[in-house]
């Protein structure tokens, strides 16, 4: 089916860092396995994007996992409007990026991995734990595709240290499963966590063993979805201070800063390149 949304780029968002499973697999064509199902898109202009799925699975899945019905246009134009230069060009460089409502289990395990880690490296690692301990599954729609979910708590709760280490998780085979107890023996659970300030998830997420500040802040934002969560990573610490000379006043977009971080770290990560 297809979507029609000025601010909803598969490229941009792919490249964003905040998610894992998705991969290109043509010109402007990307795959992404989430919440159980495997999932195709095209990118087929700047705002339509053509999905391998039902019109009901659009509606109970994807519309939200995308966060397609908040208006990101709005803050676009209200940075527009603002003084800030760098965040003008960094929201019209990074305009087609949305947070995603990714699976809260899998963010958890997929943070503790990226710790020291390059998203290559990260992606390779949890497709490794998808093959091992996932269920494997068939998608149809997309030519018969052969695919891995990623696992439940209860089953990485079993995993040993030695299988997990094999995987290439380094020192953080212990944290991994640590972390899939906590979840299956509902010693945190994520569904309140979701529903919850974000001060108290990123407390709930830090009790957890192998989790520090960063790491519950990406969690909280990529997988609880409080978009007023702004993570500090490297890419951010050079914004902070390359740009800001270390007073950047996050106050200002209160409610929703993790998308004005996600729109800082998309941009800086270009100009670097560049």
């Amino acid at each position: 089916m297809l979507v029609h949304n000025k601010n909803f780029n598969i490229e941009q968002i792919a490249d964003s860092g905040q998610c894992f499973r998705m991969n290109k697999i043509g010109n402007q064509r990307f795959s992404l396995i989430a919440y159980g199902r495997y999932l195709e898109l095209l990118q087929i202009s700047e705002d339509t994007v053509e999905l391998s799925c039902t019109e009901e699975e659009y509606e109970q899945v994807w519309k939200d996992y995308f966060d397609l019905e908040y208006d990101y246009n709005s803050i676009i134009e209200n940075l527009h409007k603002g003084s800030d230069n760098f965040l003008k060009e960094a929201a019209e460089y990074g305009k087609g990026i949305r947070i995603l409502k990714q699976e809260p289990f899998e963010m958890i395990i997929s943070y503790i991995i990226s710790q020291n880690k390059n998203i290559p490296a990260i992606k390779n690692c949890i497709e490794a734990i998808c093959r091992r301990y996932g269920e494997m599954k068939r998608s149809e729609d997309c030519g018969d595709i052969e695919y891995y979910i990623f696992p439940s708590p209860e089953i990485l709760a079993l995993a040993s240290n030695e299988d997990l280490r094999a995987l290439k998780t380094g020192y953080r085979d212990a944290y991994i499963i640590k972390a899939a107890q906590a979840v299956a023996y509902g010693e945190v659970e994520l569904n309140h966590l979701k529903e919850s300030s974000y001060e108290e998830a990123v407390k709930a997420l830090k009790s957890i063993h192998g989790i520090g500040e960063k790491v519950a802040n990406c969690i909280s934002l990529y997988g609880l979805h409080h978009i007023e969560v702004f993570p500090i990573d490297v890419w951010i610490a050079r914004v902070l201070n390359e740009i800001y000379n270390n007073d950047f006043h996050q106050e200002l977009y209160e409610g929703y800063a993790g998308i004005i971080q996600q729109y800082m770290f998309y941009y800086m990560r270009y100009l670097k390149r560049a």
